[in-house]
């Protein structure tokens, strides 16, 4: 019996959200806006409390400052069950910072990335890798570390444990084809439409699909509202998204990341992952914040009790 059901490695920051910003202040100015929250943020952090809140056992490998932002992760973390043992504190840098502003339009970022800049996938801590059954990665900035990620990937698989990606946006525009490889040695690999593109290099989403389906054996696109399509041994299955009211798309993508997880380390069909991951993305952007809408166990249940058991093959028609 393992101690944790998934180890996550990845970025953990604050999210300071503005609300009902409609212009920035020009030198000398102050602009009055409608709210302003603070929030967990990062990619990992965020997937880390999605699992944590679905009643899983999660273990986090990050980097902090020495910060009360710092306190702020972790006490959350701590509040559903987050093993925080394995975060480092820098003594080079604060806890990283992401403003965004007007969440509920189109939204714009300000970032310090702060003590993220310091994480490196070979620091990943492996006495939480052997106290778990599965590990999630961020992170990957394809040239620059990929052969370290790599590296970690076949380390993890030789100690037995199952493994999961979402490379996330490519700041630098590079759009290494070396994720190819890492997306062959995953047990399930996640990307979002645009990045399927980029990576593919293909035109359209169906073309894109086809080509991803050559390099992984368990590939999954998230279409955003649309849905999302799960390529597994050969086979493509598509789940149509739920019509739900926006108010905040941050953190949906790793929520849904969380929910088909949730699926499939509980031994749940892809058809199930795709239905639990959808809904979270959906219950997440109801609210302010990447964590504050995902839903507990009973939750999800509760959203998907009307499912009848059927899966679109409508795919091609979604895109």
């Amino acid at each position: 019996m393992k101690t944790y059901d998934v180890v996550v490695f990845g970025d953990a920051n604050i999210d300071l959200v503005v609300a009902g910003c409609n212009e920035l202040p020009l030198p000398g100015q102050e602009v009055f806006v409608d709210n302003m929250t603070m929030h967990v943020g990062g990619g990992a952090a965020l997937f880390a409390l999605a699992l944590a809140k679905l009643g899983l056992r999660v273990a986090f490998n990050g980097v902090l400052g020495g910060d009360g932002y710092a306190e702020f992760i972790l006490d959350r973390f701590r509040q559903y069950g987050i093993d925080t043992r394995y975060i480092k504190t820098s003594s080079l840098h604060h806890t990283g910072i992401s403003i965004a502003i007007n969440p509920e339009k189109d939204r714009s970022f300000i970032t310090y990335a702060g003590s993220n800049a310091e994480l490196n996938v070979r620091e990943l801590d492996m006495e939480s890798v052997a106290a778990g059954r599965h590990v999630h990665l961020t992170g990957y900035k394809g040239s620059r570390n990929h052969d370290e990620f790599v590296g970690t990937i076949r380390t993890l698989k030789a100690k037995g444990a199952t493994v999961s990606c979402d490379v996330g946006w490519d700041d630098t525009g590079e759009w290494y084809s070396g994720v190819f490889e890492v997306m062959g040695l995953a047990d399930v690999f996640f990307m979002n439409e645009t990045e399927a593109l980029h990576y593919s290099g293909c035109r359209g989403m169906k073309e894109s699909v086809r080509e991803l389906a050559r390099h992984g054996g368990h590939v999954v696109v998230k279409l955003g509202s649309k849905g999302a399509v799960a390529l597994r041994g050969g086979e493509l299955l598509y789940r149509s998204g739920y019509a739900v009211k926006a108010v905040d798309t941050t953190g949906a993508g790793d929520s849904f990341n969380a929910g088909y997880m949730y699926g499939y380390l509980t031994g749940k069909p892809v058809e199930f992952c795709l239905i639990y991951g959808n809904a979270c993305g959906a219950l997440s952007v109801e609210a302010y914040g990447g964590s504050a809408g995902t839903p507990d166990r009973e939750a999800l249940a509760a959203f998907v009790a009307g499912f009848d058991g059927t899966i679109s093959d409508a795919w091609e028609a979604a895109l």
